[in-house]
């Protein structure tokens, strides 16, 4: 198929946009969506912008009954030049395909989906915000459409693409939040589908989450399903621990997501010449670091929060506080770097961002 120019139905009906200072996180959505179909023995078809809209879906829509759902995450940047920025435009588009994969779905063409998310910014360029910390959050997504009730994958399949301008992820903004590492909830084994960014795993994890909270913790530490002492992931994060002079991180071993921002934090880290190891770290080794006065810092790394500071982390009852309760240098630098980097302020030597063509 052509991955031209896509039709373009403009709204009638523009919504008011939001005051930058009172963006939260996913509330709000632009006025365009984009859509593209699938069926099996024509491919991917019908590329199109529309105006934002309910889906209508038949209640016995594959989707609702047997979970093949994807989905993704990114974001726009408008830098201090006005210019608008995607970071990491690619490697998304790559990790949508993987979850495809994982799930039995149908991939996509790199550049087609890369043009959809050029494409419905362009449109709806007057949506990225322009306050320091804001931006414009994608939500590239992939659900099956077969109006059936049987196992099996499906036939057809609906992509579509919608924005949201966002604040902070976290209400507290750039400052350590309290995690909680459960050894009673578990997130993903090895050979499921831990490593895709599929709905399932996201509505699994909320047990866990409201568990946390009702203890007062921001987040929940998850550790591996099998001997419960394995750190995994944090929530919508990866996780990262310095201890001494060693920054580690949990392996992409199929239980946790190859997180944009990981890889990214990891790349800048051995730049910097400091020693990153991806291997299994446990639970027991950061409680006794933190006794031994060796657990320097410990962060979250994901595209919603960027970088997120760990100031205490709970675990059976005891609670530790990780560098007095504050955010770590190395924490501050790679958040610092990270969106020096997307918000164009400073050298991107990676060729990480991607200007977004803004339609007239």
């Amino acid at each position: 198929m052509s991955t031209g120019a896509f039709p373009i139905t403009r709204t009638k009906a523009p919504k008011p946009k939001p005051a930058d200072d009172s963006l939260t996180f996913g509330q709000v959505l632009t006025d365009h969506m984009f859509l593209m179909n699938y069926d099996e023995g024509r491919g991917w078809h019908s590329p199109r912008i529309e105006p934002y809209g309910p889906l209508s879906l038949d209640p016995a829509t594959s989707v609702l009954h047997y979970g093949q759902a994807i989905f993704d995450g990114l974001k726009a940047f408008r830098g201090d030049d006005g210019r608008i920025r995607l970071f990491r435009a690619d490697r998304h588009a790559e990790r949508l395909n993987r979850s495809a994969r994982i799930m039995s779905m149908p991939e996509m063409p790199v550049d087609l989906v890369r043009q959809s998310f050029d494409a419905l910014v362009g449109v709806d360029h007057d949506w990225v915000p322009r306050k320091a910390g804001t931006s414009l959050y994608l939500r590239p997504t992939v659900i099956a459409t077969d109006v059936m009730l049987g196992v099996h994958p499906a036939h057809s399949y609906l992509y579509f693409l919608i924005l949201s301008p966002v604040g902070s992820y976290y209400k507290e903004g750039v400052k350590p939040v309290r995690i909680l590492a459960s050894d009673r909830h578990v997130r993903a084994v090895k050979g499921g589908t831990g490593e895709a960014k599929t709905a399932a795993n996201y509505a699994q994890s909320l047990s866990g989450q409201q568990d946390a909270a009702a203890q007062g913790y921001t987040q929940v530490l998850y550790l591996d399903a099998v001997e419960r002492k394995w750190l995994d992931e944090v929530g919508t994060m990866n996780i990262m621990v310095r201890i001494g002079d060693e920054v580690i991180t949990p392996p992409l071993a199929g239980t946790i997501l190859d997180g944009v921002t990981r890889n990214s934090t990891i790349q800048l880290m051995r730049d910097w010449g400091l020693k990153v190891t991806e291997r299994p770290v446990s639970i027991d080794e950061v409680m006794q670091a933190a006794e031994a006065g060796t657990l320097k810092e410990m962060w979250g790394t994901g595209t919603a929060a960027v970088v997120s500071p760990v100031g205490t982390l709970g675990y059976k009852g005891r609670d530790v506080l990780i560098n007095g309760g504050e955010t770590g240098e190395l924490t501050r630098k790679l958040y610092d770097a990270v969106v020096g980097i997307q918000y164009g302020r400073t050298n991107d030597p990676h060729g990480w961002t991607s200007l977004v063509p803004v339609a007239g």
